[in-house]
């Protein structure tokens, strides 16, 4: 999806490279996109796969003046666990409680066992704009199930269209 609408602030407790804790507002004062990527749990291969591919690809989103930032909805002890296994060069968000992804309208599969990995939420990514006064979300991939996350090369081509 392209388009505009307002990105709902957040701050969450960071566990990887950048302020701890971070906010949109703290990188949107460094970047001029923040490409979000929401995961639906700490023990999903796509999701992991997902989150070491941003990192792959972290030349690649410096480049476009972007930078990834993972948000996990577990515990600060299972996040840290993902830094020291995969070492990502981006933020990694703890958002135990899930609000930033409802915020960003990260899709749940069946709301009222929205905590259970299985049965909660799906991934999605959602690409921010800060270079005007307002940040504004300008890039969305919802994804429809747990294995369905976009390619990096999705993304990138997703931050592309609306670098202008």
């Amino acid at each position: 999806m392209s388009g505009t609408e307002p990105a709902p602030a957040f701050e969450l407790p960071n566990v990887g490279p950048g302020p701890d804790p971070c906010s949109l507002a703290t990188l949107a004062r460094n970047e001029s996109f923040v490409v979000l990527l929401f995961h639906h749990d700490d023990a999903c291969h796509d999701c992991r796969a997902q989150a070491k591919k941003a990192g792959d690809r972290y030349a690649a989103l410096r480049a476009r003046d972007a930078v990834a930032v993972s948000v996990l909805p577990i515990g600060r002890e299972g996040a840290e666990w993902w830094q020291e296994q995969f070492d990502l060069p981006h933020p990694l968000l703890v958002d135990p409680e899930g609000t930033a992804g409802a915020d960003y309208d990260q899709p749940v599969r069946l709301p009222m066992f929205a905590e259970l990995p299985i049965f909660g939420r799906l991934p999605a990514v959602a690409i921010v704009d800060t270079r005007g006064a307002e940040p504004e979300i300008v890039w969305t991939y919802r994804g429809k199930s747990t294995w369905d996350h976009p390619s990096m090369t999705t993304v990138l081509e997703g931050l592309d269209s609306v670098r202008e």
